[in-house]
């Protein structure tokens, strides 16, 4: 882990495939051919990977993802492990689904690109003997690669956690998220030369509701009062790893992005413009930094 020297920090949002973006992230009548993820590279050094949540990577995909991104030489992915391994725990994936993943993945590698492979378990992953077994298995698994365990429960807070997570090289994941009863609560943990934050939004009526759909579950946007104490972690976290990624998953019209760019304008970062189509949505980035014309 860093010795005395800040780390480099990497702000993105969470996905880029999102309806509800177009004319606000996206430019009114962007044209087909432009690639979300490289008009979103010109303005973040990160961005987090959803659709490899839902199914094993595609290897034609995640080289087309490298050739996207890559006139910002300092932009990296992060990855969310495949949810065969986190979150359908009936049966252990079977060597062919490992191996999917390990092969779809490997052009990132290859590129140098792959920042980190998210291992993503919900709230009801509790710590028991069964499910801390199953985590040691997901972790050996994957032991290659450089891994952000992300756990929402608070029965994992305990120092021999973060221990084990240090003794494994695994980085373990600071969450934002609607604090209920035994949610794991904002942290500043570094426990790899990987540091990681992930901002979920504070949208408590839906967080937990059922019936709620994802764009309501993750529709809020961060007031500064909130991002604040962030921005305080994170050069907190900066300060012990090598590498910090911090990822706005409140993606609901735009706003990761809004959040993302104010996260970086606080760390301290100002070589970026502003478009003005998102700026004309969402007024209150009015003098953030520079705005394209």
């Amino acid at each position: 882990m860093n010795a005395g020297m800040k780390g480099v920090v990497r702000v993105g949002p969470a996905g880029w495939a999102y309806e509800d973006w177009k004319g606000i992230v996206y430019p009114p009548g962007m044209p087909r051919s432009l690639h979300p993820l490289k008009y979103l590279s010109t303005f973040f050094d990160a961005i987090e990977v959803n659709s490899t949540f839902y199914r094993a990577p595609d290897r034609r995909q995640c080289a087309n993802w490298v050739r996207q991104a890559a006139d910002n030489a300092r932009f990296m992915f992060t990855l969310k492990l495949w949810e065969r391994f986190t979150h359908q725990r009936d049966s252990w994936p079977d060597e062919a689904e490992a191996r999917a993943v390990h092969d779809g993945m490997a052009p990132l590698v290859e590129a140098g690109k792959l920042g980190a492979l998210l291992v993503q378990f919900p709230w009801s992953f509790k710590r028991t003997p069964e499910n801390r077994n199953w985590l040691a298995r997901v972790l050996d698994a994957f032991a290659g690669y450089p891994l952000a365990l992300e756990i929402r429960h608070a029965s994992w807070n305990r120092p021999e956690v973060y221990e084990g997570l240090a003794e494994r090289r695994v980085a373990f994941c600071n969450i934002d998220q609607p604090l209920f009863r035994d949610s794991l609560a904002p942290s500043a943990q570094v426990t790899a030369r990987v540091g990681y934050v992930r901002l979920h939004g504070r949208n408590y009526d839906d967080w937990f509701r059922e019936d709620a759909g994802r764009d309501e579950r993750y529709n809020y946007l961060y007031p500064p009062e909130e991002l604040k104490p962030w921005l305080d972690k994170v050069e907190r976290i900066r300060l012990q790893a090598d590498e910090v990624y911090v990822i706005t998953n409140n993606h609901y019209r735009g706003q990761a992005v809004v959040n993302a760019f104010e996260i970086q304008a606080g760390l301290g970062k100002t070589d970026f413009v502003l478009p003005p189509h998102l700026v004309a949505a969402y007024p209150r980035l009015t003098g953030l930094c520079g705005q394209e014309t």
